[in-house]
Formats: C-alpha cells, sequence, structure tokens
C-alpha cells in the first residue's frame, strides 16, 4: 500500500476520471478546447475531442482493470520521486507517463512541455478534483534534478541529452517514433477512409500518426486520395496549409513526382517519416518480406496499421489514436519499470 493513497483508491481516481472526461458538459467542453487552442494553434477543437475521447476510452473500467490486473501491488514500498519529462506534440501525450507513475504508488514531479501545459494541467485538476489526496503525489517543477528515476520523451536529439543527464538514474527515454499503413489493395472504401483518421487526427503530430504506407500499386493509392476527402477540413488550418503549400512548391520547383489531392501530397519515399502536409508512400511484392524489412526498423515505427487477416501485428485501421492502456509506448512496460524500483 502506499503512504498517502492505497491502490483500490489510486484505481477508481482514474477510472472516475474516465467518467467524467467521457460526460463532460458542451460549455466544459468548449472553454477547455478554446482555451487550449489559444496556447497551441495545432491543438483544434478536433484534435482536444480525439485526446477527450482516447482518454475515456483509455480509462475505461473493463479494460483498466484488466491491464492492471496482472501487475502485483501488493508489496509496500516507500514512495519514490521520479521526474517525467513530457512531451507536447498532442494534447495530454504524457498523461500515460504520469497515470503509470501514480499507479504504482510513487510520486511524480512533472516538467510539462510548453506546447501542452494548459491541457495536461487543466486533467490533472481534475484529477485533484475527483481525489484531492493526489496533490500529496504530483508537482509541476522546471528543474528535475536529484529524482529517483526519469521518464523523459522527446526528438532524437532531445533523447541524447536525457541519456547524458540521466543514464546514471534508472531511466525509459523515448526518441521519435512514427506508424505506418499496410494497404495490399484488398481494402474497402471505409477501410481506407478509417485510414484517414490514423493520418489526420493530430495533423500527423505523433507518433501513432501514419505517416507513412505501403503500397500493392499505384492503384490502391489512387483510391486512398479519394477516400480521404472528407478530410480536407485540415486545410482549414493555417499552420497545417503553410505546410502543405511549402512542401508542395519545393516539389514542384525541384520537378520531384507526386500525387496531390489539393490537401495532401503523396510522394515516394524510403524514408518513414514525412513531413506535415506530406504522406510518404512505398510500393512491395508481399508481406512476409514487407515485415521482415519493417521489424528491423522497429525501434522507429510505433505501430502497424493493416488487415490483421495480412499480419496479426496489424492493428486496424482507423484505431490508432485509441491505444488501451496496456499499449505502451515504444512498447516497453511503464508500469513493470516503476513497480520493478527498489
Amino acid at each position: 500500500m502506499n503512504a498517502y493513497l492505497p491502490f483500490e483508491e489510486r484505481l477508481n481516481s482514474f477510472i472516475s476520471l474516465g467518467k467524467r472526461l467521457s460526460s463532460l458538459s458542451p460549455d466544459e467542453k468548449e472553454e477547455v478546447i478554446r482555451r487550449t487552442n489559444n496556447q497551441n494553434n495545432w491543438f483544434t477543437s478536433n484534435s482536444v475531442l480525439s485526446a477527450l475521447e482516447g482518454l475515456s476510452y483509455m480509462l475505461e473500467e473493463q479494460n483498466f482493470r484488466k491491464w492492471l490486473s496482472k501487475y502485483d501491488f501488493s508489496t509496500e514500498k516507500t514512495p519514490k520521486e521520479i521526474g517525467i519529462i513530457m512531451a507536447g506534440n498532442i494534447p495530454g501525450v504524457g498523461f500515460h507517463d504520469l497515470m503509470c507513475v501514480l499507479l504504482s504508488g510513487n510520486k511524480a514531479a512533472v516538467k510539462l512541455s510548453s506546447a501542452d501545459s494548459y491541457f495536461t494541467t487543466w486533467l490533472i485538476n481534475q484529477l485533484f478534483e475527483i481525489q484531492p489526496k493526489w496533490a500529496e503525489a504530483i508537482s509541476m517543477e522546471e528543474m528535475l534534478k536529484g529524482k529517483e528515476a526519469y521518464i523523459a520523451t522527446g526528438s532524437d536529439n532531445s533523447a541524447r541529452y536525457f541519456n547524458y543527464y540521466f543514464g546514471k538514474y534508472p531511466n525509459l527515454i523515448r526518441a521519435n517514433r512514427t506508424s505506418v499503413a499496410i494497404l495490399s489493395g484488398s481494402e474497402s472504401d471505409q477501410d481506407l477512409a478509417d485510414l484517414g483518421e490514423d493520418i489526420f487526427t493530430y495533423f500527423g503530430l505523433g507518433c501513432r500518426n501514419v505517416s507513412k504506407v505501403y503500397a500493392k500499386d499505384e492503384a490502391i493509392l489512387i483510391r486512398l486520395l479519394d477516400a480521404l476527402e472528407k478530410y480536407k477540413y485540415v486545410a482549414d488550418n493555417h499552420k497545417y496549409l503553410n505546410n502543405y503549400e511549402y512542401n508542395k512548391s519545393i516539389y514542384l520547383v525541384n520537378r520531384e513526382p507526386h500525387l496531390d489531392n489539393g490537401f495532401l501530397i503523396l510522394k515516394e519515399s524510403p524514408e518513414l517519416v514525412s513531413p506535415i502536409g506530406v504522406l510518404y508512400y512505398e510500393f512491395y511484392d508481399d508481406v512476409p518480406q514487407l515485415i521482415q524489412t519493417l521489424e528491423a526498423q522497429r525501434q522507429k515505427i510505433q505501430v502497424m496499421v493493416g488487415k490483421k487477416s495480412e499480419c496479426p501485428a496489424f492493428i486496424p485501421f482507423g484505431t490508432a489514436q485509441k491505444p488501451a492502456p496496456w499499449e505502451y509506448a515504444d512498447k516497453v512496460d511503464t508500469l513493470k519499470f516503476l513497480l520493478s524500483l527498489d
């Protein structure tokens, strides 16, 4: 058990948070959307609503209890203070790490990203309203010196910095990752439309966003562009539109072949991570060989989207941004790491 909150109370507070997030009034939603967007123009109404929906799904009671049932929370330990350096690419992106620290019976010293300070602080305040004792376990800090372990998420450059400073402590350090989709040509129009959720949610800024597709032939790419027409609203965001138009101008000036539907460019490339407004593609011959190729790059790939009939490791179209609580970033079990700290 824990000095400030028994395990069952910790668990129930997060389940209650999930219920609260899924039952916000229109006025409450409007307020959090407005204030989040004022801080970061990438965090539009759709992005905030997607984040709220994803968090509500993650905190749904049945799945939540199923996730936690495989861990042993019976051992009494003195809480350790864990430093969490959060990314800010999508709203609430660091919340899962915070949740794991608190569920494990430890205390969290949080350094927020300036890009996501309002929304994550709002989430934490919701938690405080549900269970005021959490205020004893969470602190917001600018300098995370002298903590007993660290969880840090950022770019490849940031990860090198984190390794330098935190390497001597127990740590989980995460660098850039992205996600890919595999198109066999047998996909329905609905599959391709659902893939748009994996591409465009959060404007492609998340590690679970699909930034590249592997296609059997060009015909499926043409079908994909048609199926994505419903997402043309992304170009209403000036930041997205600026990126799209900039990349389009580069390809036109350099006479680089590409496909374009007016708000998304498809470009052939061996690279995994595409610029905003661009979706890379590459052709492949057979799935087993492709899986072997992707396996060699597994340190850079978060999820693979596709038809499960093609490969059990694929997740269904349209589900990349709704991870279950046990779907850890970088496939490293955060809770196991935290519970194993001596």
